[in-house]
């Protein structure tokens, strides 16, 4: 799997790599009051479990600096070594530098150059959390969000604007202003001392073209490692759609080392569902694989029976409960695909292409259902037990094609 990448540095961090030849990684949030360290570092485990290879989580006052080194030493505790990155906003500077287990047990700091004070105090705070992130190691994000820019950055090129020839409209000018923050952030912090080989980029937008338009001029003029996301997606298929709508056009382009999908939960709904939607975007794009995909037809007339609906359910809860035995014990099945179809139209065919497909009969089709192995007919099921046989036929084949 690959596409053409754009060269971007390679930054490290603790034992993720992000940017130049690495895979693209996959980052999520918590939303746990991270002064509650039972609570965060059980949504930290959900996250890293369902395959979140960063954490961020959010440290916006003294409590929760002080229970960042309680939550890594929980953490190491368990075996979970997924990174911490540190959310910093306003105080970041101050936080730092009283709690010092917070700036070291955190892999990577985010800073917004629009919350890091505004006159003379900007530069000194900034250049404080640069100093420290330089001095234990960590990988700095300078993310720009277009909710909350820099406003003496802002003053100063709407004004150069103004005064140009042909000035540049309202939309335009956001853009341009983002990609300078970023770019003109991350010239002080190498001016102060971290290297560009510990600085990703960001600038995330609410709105997809301008996401899109706005990376597509960051990575023109820079080759820091980049990390994308759609901020304030929303809810529900909403944010779902329109995170991946942004995020595949730029992948596709070669465009972003890390991703997150910042989707609202449901009431009620698990925090994880964002790291399972951006590994569906970087599997669909054929980028990376995370886990055996099932392809099932949407049904029809000809599949008026909901039996193949639940089997393709069954199937796919299977395989994922399998996935983190067969992750250790079986490289490579995550891209086994296994095709479960509804009735004799594209059931036999699409069942030969995948490694492992079952075409169950339509409405007054016979009741039999053949099962392809590579493309070749193997057995064909009848009966109340085609699924659990179906899934003991997938079992033997793991063990077979990727031991």
């Amino acid at each position: 799997m690959g596409r053409m990448r754009k060269n971007t540095h390679m930054v490290l961090v603790e034992n993720v790599r992000i940017g130049g030849n690495a895979p693209v990684v996959v980052q999520s949030m918590t939303n746990t009051d991270t002064a509650d360290v039972a609570a965060t570092v059980a949504q930290i485990i959900d996250l890293a479990k369902a395959g979140s290879e960063l954490v961020r989580i959010t440290v916006n006052n003294d409590e929760s600096a002080a229970a960042v080194g309680r939550i890594r030493q929980e953490l190491d505790a368990l075996d979970i070594d997924v990174p911490l990155v540190g959310d910093f906003h306003f105080n970041g500077h101050r936080l730092l530098e009283k709690y010092p287990d917070c700036a070291t047990g955190l892999a990577k700091y985010r800073i917004n150059p629009g919350n890091v004070g505004s006159g003379e105090k900007r530069d000194e705070q900034f250049n404080a959390m640069i100093e420290m992130a330089a001095r234990h190691g960590k990988a700095v994000r300078i993310g720009v969000n277009w909710g909350s820019l820099d406003k003496q950055l802002v003053a100063r090129m709407m004004d150069e604007n103004a005064h140009s020839a042909n000035p540049r409209d309202a939309d335009q000018m956001t853009r341009e202003i983002m990609v300078a923050s970023a770019l003109e952030s991350a010239a002080r912090a190498q001016a102060a001392g971290l290297p560009a080989e510990r600085i990703v980029l960001s600038c995330k937008m609410s709105g997809v073209q301008d996401l899109i338009a706005v990376y597509r001029m960051l990575s023109e003029r820079c080759d820091y490692a980049l990390h994308l996301g759609l901020t304030e997606a929303g809810m529900g298929t909403k944010g779902v759609v329109a995170s991946t709508a942004a995020l595949s056009v730029l992948l596709q382009e070669g465009i972003g080392d890390t991703i997150r999908v910042s989707l609202t939960p449901e009431p009620g709904g698990s925090r994880t569902t964002e790291v399972k939607v951006a590994q569906q975007i970087l599997q669909a794009l054929e980028l990376r694989s995370f886990t055996p995909q099932v392809i099932a037809c949407p049904g029809c007339g000809r599949t008026t029976s909901t039996y193949f609906q639940q089997l393709a359910q069954d199937i796919q809860d299977y395989l994922d409960a399998s996935m983190p035995r067969w992750r250790s014990q079986y490289p490579g099945v995550e891209q086994m695909s296994v095709a479960v179809m509804g009735c004799v139209v594209n059931g036999p065919g699409e069942s030969k292409h995948a490694n492992i497909g079952i075409s169950l009969p339509g409405t007054g089709e016979q009741p039999a259902a053949p099962v392809y192995v590579d493309g070749v007919k193997t057995v064909t099921l009848k009966g109340e037990g085609i699924a659990a046989e179906f899934q003991q036929i997938v079992e033997t084949y793991v063990q077979e094609h990727y031991s």
